[in-house]
């Protein structure tokens, strides 16, 4: 059974692109809300929910807040695709950063991985308010991820980065 995001309740809650701004306990400067640092966010859950998520080829949406977690267990998936090939910590980081440099495509746009998924942009700022979004929350998941997938000696942790080779939902990671 896959699992859902707990962030059901969409009270007070801003949306782009039909998916919902969700608060992160982020040190990135971008337009999610603060989230309180004893909580669990959006990004902790994909995180906590990737290595049981990422078998699954279907995924039975059942709050707009599992489209975001679609999206980061798939950029997950790319980040530790990246990571395979590094043998430590600091080239490890250093290929997140230039995966971080990358443009974020936003729905419409070619190289956005869910066509479908999530609404297109009304307008040109609709567009970019997400597209910050996405890239806030991408840094984010970068920071975290790298904490997992190496451990505190630097080395790689093979727990980790054996789920490189799984394909989520089918797509061929590039």
């Amino acid at each position: 059974m896959v699992y859902h995001s707990s962030f059901v309740e969409e009270e007070g809650i801003s949306k782009a692109c039909g998916c919902p701004l969700l608060p992160l306990k982020s040190h990135v400067r971008g337009p999610a809300p603060a989230s309180d640092p004893d909580k669990v966010d959006i990004v902790d859950e994909a995180i906590t929910f990737f290595r049981a998520n990422v078998f699954f080829r279907n995924f039975d949406i059942q709050s707009p807040a599992d489209k975001l977690l679609i999206y980061l267990t798939f950029y997950i998936n790319v980040a530790l695709k990246r990571l395979e090939g590094c043998r430590t910590l600091a080239v490890g980081t250093k290929a997140i950063i230039n995966l971080g440099l990358e443009k974020v495509p936003v729905p419409g746009e070619p190289g956005f991985p869910f066509p479908g998924l999530f609404a297109l942009p009304q307008s040109e700022d609709e567009a970019e308010l997400f597209r910050n979004y996405l890239k806030q929350i991408r840094e984010e998941t970068s920071g975290r991820l790298l904490s997992c997938a190496y451990r505190p000696n630097g080395t790689p942790n093979k727990w980790w980065l054996a789920f490189a080779k799984r394909k989520f939902m089918n797509i061929i990671i590039p």
